[in-house]
């Protein structure tokens, strides 16, 4: 069978895949489990993986090269409501995305999708202008000399780099006012440190209810060149992670040995299915594209891309797109 190489974030949606328990159908899988950052860093700097789990905005960046390297497939590892993602120095008075108009907000990477979501929900929702923060980018936890990847600085917002010391410690001392972000500081929570939305569930319902979208952070994606040399991968790679997704929901139903360290695990995947729906995490482009205009109307008004690109675009050339 062809051998494909796959690099995956670490999660009970990917484990199935790794140990075996879930095949690639007609394709012998080399699985790599790592964290999600220096996945990012590796595949954008060495595009060592055939497969790889790949950070949403950066992907529809790619579309407009002029080479097309990937081909994303329309599921999503990774999804995650950002709202809980808001730190914010406790003395800076920030009580509302709002108050963030003319602050500084740190950043990690400029076009991670959490900032991207953040962007566009703030401003469609919440009254802030995205360009009216000024934006700091730099290391989290330790300073850093330059990207990690290669970012591309629309000319309309206001950016400052930091290499000097980390985000987490900029916050803290107030030297920044603000963080979005995909992991904690290691200066919350504390006396100077807090999030901007303390109890962020009630908030990240009510978009919910607003607008249906459980926010997507990472997609899938192939070299364009692999699947043009294996046909059958797209599909088998999609089947395959839509099976693993259901292995992991069956783990958490099952109660005769946790599979997590939550005591109430159960409780919680019945509360969210009530409150989101039995199928919160869907595959497929049917059931994401109202979710994929928004982000791809998103990316473009930040400025990252130009092309006003529709859902089908982002998997064209797949053999999911009826899925």
């Amino acid at each position: 069978m062809p051998r494909i190489s796959i690099g995956l974030s670490d999660s009970d949606r990917t484990r199935p895949l790794a140990s075996g328990e879930v095949p690639i159908a007609g394709f012998d899988a080399d699985v790599t489990l790592m964290g999600v950052q220096a996945l990012f860093n590796r595949q954008l700097g060495e595009h060592v993986f055939d497969v790889c789990e790949f950070p949403l905005a950066t992907y529809l960046r790619t579309l407009e090269r002029p080479d097309r390297p990937y081909l994303a497939i329309p599921v999503f590892p990774s999804r995650h409501f950002r709202f809980s993602s808001v730190f914010v120095n406790k003395a800076a008075g920030i009580a509302a995305p709002a108050d963030l108009a003319g602050r500084r907000i740190g950043l990690m990477v400029f076009d991670m999708a959490a900032a991207v979501w953040l962007r566009g929900i703030f401003e469609e929702h919440h009254g802030l202008d995205r360009t009216a923060p000024i934006y700091v980018t730099g290391g989290l936890e330790a300073p850093r000399a330059g990207d990690e990847h290669p970012q591309h600085y629309p000319a309309k917002f206001r950016i400052e780099h930091r290499t000097d010391r980390s985000l987490a410690e900029l916050l803290a001392t107030g030297e920044i006012d603000a963080l979005y972000t995909a992991r904690a500081p290691s200066t919350w929570p504390s006396a100077t440190v807090g999030r901007l939305f303390e109890d962020p569930k009630p908030v990240e319902l009510a978009y919910y209810a607003r607008t249906g979208i459980f926010p997507p952070m990472h997609v899938l994606a192939l070299k364009r060149k692999v699947a043009e040399a294996n046909p059958g991968l797209v599909r088998a790679l999609y089947d395959a992670f839509v099976a693993a997704a259901a292995v992991a929901r069956a783990r958490l139903f099952d109660q005769a040995a946790l599979s997590t360290s939550l005591p109430w695990q159960l409780e919680a995947l019945l509360e969210t299915e009530r409150l989101l729906g039995r199928d919160y995490w869907p595959a497929g482009l049917a059931k994401n594209r109202a979710m994929l205009e928004v982000i791809c109307r998103y990316v473009r008004e930040d400025g990252l891309v130009d092309t006003a690109f529709t859902p089908e675009e982002l998997f064209e050339g797949g053999d999911v797109l009826d899925t």
